[in-house]
């Protein structure tokens, strides 16, 4: 074949330099950083630094208590949590039609996902369900706890 009469890639041309984004990457990123709102940043999204600076505050704020494990700054921290998790899988199941229209109008490339994130939203349905109940019960407990409705409780 000619140079010349060689196929052009619509992403490759000098007009056209919009960036692909993975549907896998973006889930991983939400699942495994979400709480920190990493997969916003690899999106660019405009308020990302506000998901970044929330949960960082707290971090900071937990260094205050005695016990970083069983303060309230610590047990916000499930909030964005579970949004990374919730997050992590709508981008997951996500039709790769949709995705693209949303996050790749002019990249000139399809997604075409297997199962990465399937399995990706699996993972996270089984952690992140464990990671929720189990801040969900240390919540419980620390109200309970600071409330005295444990006082004189002799198991």
């Amino acid at each position: 074949m000619i140079a010349s009469q060689a196929p052009v890639n619509p992403a490759s041309t000098p007009g056209n330099t919009a960036r692909h984004f993975s549907k896998l990457t973006v889930s991983l990123l939400a699942a495994v950083f979400g709480v920190v709102g990493a997969h916003w940043w690899y999106l660019g999204r405009r308020w990302a630094w506000a998901a970044t600076a929330v949960p960082c505050l707290l971090i900071v704020l937990v260094q205050f208590y005695p016990v970083w494990w069983d303060n309230p700054p610590f047990l916000l921290l499930i909030i964005p949590a579970t949004a990374g998790f919730i997050e992590a899988l709508v981008f997951a199941l996500k039709p790769d039609e949709k995705f693209d229209a949303r996050y790749n109008p002019k990249s000139g490339r399809q997604t075409v996902t297997g199962w990465g994130p399937v399995l990706v939203a699996i993972g996270v349905t089984l952690f992140g369900s464990g990671i929720l109940v189990f801040g969900i019960a240390m919540i419980v407990m620390h109200v309970y706890v600071a409330l005295g409705w444990l006082d004189g409780l002799v198991l």
